[in-house]
Parts: C-alpha cells; sequence; structure tokens
C-alpha cells in the first residue's frame, strides 16, 4: 500500500504529482482513495521489488508512506460507502507459468 500526500499548489508541482501517480500505476497498483494505492503482491519477497520501485521515484517534497499487509489483514478490512457497508475487494489471484 503506497499512500502519499504531496503539494500541488504550482504547475511543476501538479506535474511532478501526476508523474508520480502514473508511474506507480504503471507497476501495478490501483487506486483504493485518492492518493491510497494498492498492489497484491505474492510473497514478501514480491513486495519488496515494488517497495524498491517506488523508494526510487520519490518526489523531492511532499510524504509518501509505503505500507505491507497480509492477505488476511487486507481481508479483515470493513469498508463503508456512507454507512452501508461495501463488498470487499477482490484479491486477485497470481498464475505462476514453470
Amino acid at each position: 500500500m503506497v499512500f502519499f500526500d504531496l503539494p500541488t499548489e504550482t504547475k511543476k508541482e501538479r506535474k511532478i504529482y501526476a508523474d508520480f501517480r502514473k508511474k506507480i500505476l504503471a507497476d501495478g497498483f490501483s487506486m483504493f482513495q485518492f492518493s491510497i494505492y494498492l498492489r497484491h503482491c505474492a510473497s514478501m519477497e514480491n513486495a519488496e521489488v515494488h517497495i524498491r520501485r517506488v523508494k526510487k521515484i520519490l518526489p523531492e517534497k511532499g510524504h509518501v508512506g509505503i505500507m505491507t499487509i497480509t492477505d488476511k489483514q487486507f481481508g479483515m478490512m470493513e469498508i463503508f460507502q456512507g454507512k452501508s457497508p461495501t463488498e470487499p475487494i477482490v484479491v486477485p489471484q497470481q498464475l505462476e507459468l514453470f
């Protein structure tokens, strides 16, 4: 999970924000909320690869957090739309070819 709060006051800052967002999307993350992006990884080793990629593209300014949670922890999350619970996000199955 990558969550961030980047400055967007100037045109240059907005471009940096957009570039960061595009790069994490290209790495397989999907938007959960406006500045929270998720990516399912089959193992901790795979997660570490993507964590390194995010660290390489960190902007000079702003706040970025990276959090790793297990499938079980993610599955226990309660999500609401207003006061109504919503269906949990389906975690994609990963196909391995030998």
